[in-house]
């Protein structure tokens, strides 16, 4: 089975000795490809996006060495990056917004939604082969897709403070009146038609502005999976791209079999992606099958369980579990930052988002008072350990 996947990133800003933001995207991407490296609304974020893998090993490789490239542009300015839900020590808002027309418009219509969307995530295109396909396959995957959110939270701080939750962009997310759980429909002309009407009623500008948890991509054959915080580490994306190409040939072979039954119910999922956002992996889930509360662990593993034969079909088998049984142990990269700040403060958080984004398992804590030295550049990649065994992403 040869069903290509591709990832898009995005990364924070920051600078090095104080954690903060900074506005410096154009200078970035002048030392940078313009292929595959672009700027997003707010020009304290660069976004990356890889080539087409039929291969998880491929696609580790592609997203570590883009990384090993953004971070190597963005040192050179004194800059570091960060793949994460939120910076820890944002500001409030964003007073530099990328010099684009569109961006403009949504600055001005959305104001303060715009203005604090100082978030990052990680989407995942999986090939389909038509829009009804993709519009059918939506209904059956939703209710897995806070899972994958959980996965991904990394995401606790907010302008400085602990919110609570795994992974707040979420919550930030969330406020766009096209965001969250997407509805069900017949066919890729009623998804048009729902999409027309919040164009035609002046709620969006554009169908690119459709931000649901999945939706069909605007302008590639693919079906797009948002609703996910950026990763720190590269083989968390690596699981969750796993996963969601899984849950999408599992999604194609039920509805081939016959009708999937849905009841048309879909408010519940917002709640299952709050509870995921909350909880991270160190709480509890809304379980898709009973819609009953369960451990987190239960039902990762239930959904690892249903995709086994679609994971087995592409490959992906040996990697996934290897990499969903490090995740249950180790827990969220947000329970990781959250002890860091425990231990130490928030500029320790930023060392180890900063060194997980390079691919360094650890970072270097925060130097004494008054004097904080600025991150070594990049050392030896993790994709070098990736020897072609599916395994050794996982190592």
């Amino acid at each position: 089975m040869n069903v290509q996947i591709g990832v898009e990133e995005e990364f924070h800003l920051l600078e090095v000795e104080s954690g903060l933001l900074v506005p410096r995207a154009e200078q970035v991407l002048r030392r940078l490809p313009r292929r595959g490296f672009t700027a997003e609304l707010h020009q304290s974020t660069v976004e990356s996006n890889s080539g087409v893998h039929a291969s998880l090993d491929s696609l580790y490789a592609d997203l570590s060495h883009t990384r090993r490239r953004l971070d190597a542009a963005a040192s050179s300015l004194g800059l570091a990056v960060v793949a994460a839900g939120t910076a820890p020590l944002a500001p409030a808002v964003s007073g530099h917004p990328t010099a684009d027309a569109r961006y403009r418009r949504m600055v001005e219509e959305y104001r303060l939604v715009a203005d604090e969307q100082l978030i990052c995530g990680a989407q995942v295109h999986v090939d389909v082969p038509d829009r009804d396909t993709a519009v059918r396959v939506m209904c059956v995957i939703s209710p897995w897709l806070p899972v994958l959110l959980a996965l991904s939270a990394s995401s606790p701080f907010w302008q400085g403070a602990d919110t609570g939750y795994a992974s707040w962009r979420t919550m930030v997310w969330q406020r766009w009146p096209s965001a969250g759980p997407v509805g069900c429909y017949a066919d890729a002309a009623a998804y048009e038609a729902a999409v027309d009407e919040l164009v035609q009623a002046g709620i969006i500008s554009d169908p690119g502005m459709i931000y649901y948890d999945v939706r069909p991509s605007a302008h590639l054959p693919t079906l797009e999976l948002r609703i996910c915080d950026a990763c720190p580490r590269v083989e968390t994306v690596v699981l969750i791209a796993g996963l969601f190409r899984a849950l999408v040939s599992d999604a194609r072979d039920r509805l081939a079999a016959g009708p999937v039954a849905c009841d048309g119910h879909h408010e519940w999922l917002r709640g299952a992606s709050w509870r995921a956002a909350r909880s991270g992996l160190e709480g509890p889930l809304v379980d898709p099958e009973t819609r009953r509360e369960a451990s987190a662990a239960r039902v990762v593993r239930k959904l690892l369980a249903r995709l086994r034969p679609a994971l087995e079909a592409h490959g992906d088998w040996q990697t996934v579990n290897a990499l969903t049984r490090r995740a249950l142990a180790e827990g969220s990269a947000a329970r990781r930052i959250r002890h860091m700040a425990q231990e130490e403060d928030l500029l320790a958080c930023v060392d180890v988002l900063i060194a997980e984004t390079r691919g360094e398992r650890r970072g270097r804590r925060t130097s004494p008072p008054g004097r904080r030295k600025t991150l070594p550049s990049t050392g030896p990649s993790v994709a070098s350990t990736a020897s072609g065994a599916p395994e050794a992403i996982a190592r």
